[in-house]
């Protein structure tokens, strides 16, 4: 009997939060068939892009360009602790990968981004440019490739188009 109960109580829960969401991605929807301020418009834009979703496109404007202008790829690619962090000590210089030290959540949405980048667009050139220069070495090489093509689709990203003269 204590399962029943307890099995019940966890479906009310789950019920709850279901109805939550549900309710939390209508406002959403709704907002950005509005569109109406440039966050907003920020978002559809991302969204054009293929291989990028509104979940994606909405962590993304939200965490970085909603609040934060950024003039280049490395700006952004700082705030998301995706820098290098390099190691000089006497004659050894050596790079010791990224520095992790951004928001961990918008890191790792841009790298999925960036392998849902290379599924949806394969003939893209920076698709063909990865597989020329990554594809044929280890799980490793691909890793640190992921993170070279992180900074140029984050170029297409923080694109702002110049708004027509009237």
């Amino acid at each position: 009997m204590e399962i029943k109960g307890e099995l019940e109580r966890e479906y009310q829960r789950l019920s709850l939060v279901e109805a939550q969401r549900r309710a939390l991605e209508k406002t959403r929807k709704s907002r950005l068939r509005q569109a109406d301020t440039a966050s907003l418009q920020r978002v559809v834009q991302l969204m054009g892009l293929r291989a990028i979703g509104p979940n994606c496109a909405w962590l993304l404007v939200m965490e970085f360009f909603a609040w934060r202008g950024f003039r280049n790829r490395r700006e952004l690619g700082a705030c998301a602790g995706l820098t290098g962090t390099p190691y000089d000590s006497g004659g050894s210089k050596r790079d010791q990968g990224i520095s992790k030290a951004g928001n961990r959540r918008a890191r790792t949405m841009m790298i999925e981004i960036v392998w849902l980048w290379l599924r949806y667009q394969p003939n893209s050139k920076l698709s063909r440019w990865f597989r020329e220069r990554f594809a044929g070495g280890g799980a490793r090489m691909r890793r640190v490739g992921i993170v070279a093509l992180v900074y140029c689709v984050t170029q297409i990203m923080t694109y702002q188009p110049s708004p027509v003269p009237a």
